[in-house]
């Protein structure tokens, strides 16, 4: 049994990809359609390495009825218009955006961490796609959690630029090209110079201080593995142009060596753990780009609380951060459910 799948936002980054997975992971389709916005209305889209072209459809217009699965990419505004609609007809939206994310009747998924939350999907027929360091941080937390539950947690962020669009990858481009040859660096993505820069500043600030972006991995990573957890964030931009970074210190409310945790992260789904402590014995965000693994290195103990490990995470963005989330939440909606209502 196949499935009618739409990608919603497939001439995007984050949409190519969701394209790409699908075709790798030979998820069971039927039918697959291309949708964005009238700008792109007529393209062709690859899908697969079999040189198949997919007609970009305008969403406006798309009638959802009789499609399964709708896996968006299109941001908050268009999703807040669409994804009722769809959800309406009967085809399931898993949304990539953070309109849904902390609304109660919507689950947040990651499947390795959280499946069994899949369960209350047909309360409004949308599943939520959690923030891209949010995915990477509780796939490296779960495990650990399951062993010696999470007390607090201390994140730094090193985002790459492809978290912001494609917009802030060709800034990063242009900037670096144009410090070579001695043209301006003027900053429109980013709220100042991205190339040969890092920025503590992703979102809009709040009232206290932080960011939305760090407001959304607290209140998500509490949502998806424990509201017990404290947890405090810092994101940073970085010039990187895919992949996600981040320095982890963890403070557990029972005993846990470096060594335990090394042993439990090799064995959990959704992990690499790369950890030899010698020059180059751990993963950087250009060695992850195009893979599905949450890469964890540098595990080591924190001799400043009682029982602390910090760790370093990398992540393809794209990939496990988005597209890749969201058809291992297909899978696992296909799995459980769109079968036994077959």
């Amino acid at each position: 049994m196949g499935y009618r799948v739409a990608i919603a936002g497939a001439t995007g980054n984050v949409g190519r990809e969701m394209l790409n997975i699908l075709a790798e992971r030979q998820f069971p389709l039927d039918d697959i359609v291309a949708l964005a916005s009238s700008r792109s209305q007529g393209d062709e889209i690859e899908f697969g390495e079999s040189g198949r072209m997919l007609k970009v459809q305008n969403i406006e217009n798309f009638d959802p009825k009789g499609w399964d699965i709708a896996l968006f990419a299109i941001g908050s505004a268009a999703t807040k218009v669409h994804a009722p609609r769809f959800a309406a007809a009967g085809c399931t939206v898993i949304d990539n955006s953070s309109l849904y994310r902390m609304d109660p009747d919507v689950p947040l998924i990651v499947p390795e961490v959280n499946p069994e939350a899949i369960e209350g999907y047909r309360a409004k027929n949308i599943i939520a796609n959690p923030n891209c360091s949010t995915a990477q941080l509780v796939v490296a937390l779960k495990p650990l959690h399951d062993y010696a539950t999470v007390k607090r947690v201390v994140v730094s962020t090193y985002q790459s630029v492809s978290g912001a669009g494609k917009e802030g990858m060709d800034e990063l481009f242009e900037q670096s090209r144009n410090i070579f040859v001695g043209d301006g660096t003027d900053a429109k993505k980013f709220t100042k110079q991205i190339a040969f820069n890092v920025i503590p500043h992703i979102g809009d600030f709040l009232d206290d201080g932080s960011t939305v972006e760090e407001w959304k991995i607290v209140v998500e990573t509490k949502k998806i593995l424990d509201a017990k957890i404290k947890l405090t964030a810092t994101c940073v931009r970085v010039p990187v142009f895919v992949g996600h970074s981040e320095a982890v210190n963890i403070e557990f409310e029972r005993e846990i060596s470096a060594k335990k945790a090394q042993s439990i992260l090799r064995e959990s789904p959704g992990v690499m753990l790369i950890d030899k402590r010698e020059d180059g014995g751990y993963v950087t965000p250009v060695e992850c780009v195009g893979d599905y693994a949450t890469f964890i290195s540098r595990v080591r103990e924190d001799p400043t609380v009682d029982s602390g490990i910090s760790l370093w995470c990398v992540s393809d963005n794209l990939r496990k951060g988005a597209a890749l989330n969201a058809v291992q939440i297909a899978e696992l909606l296909g799995r459980r459910h769109l079968e036994k209502a077959a």
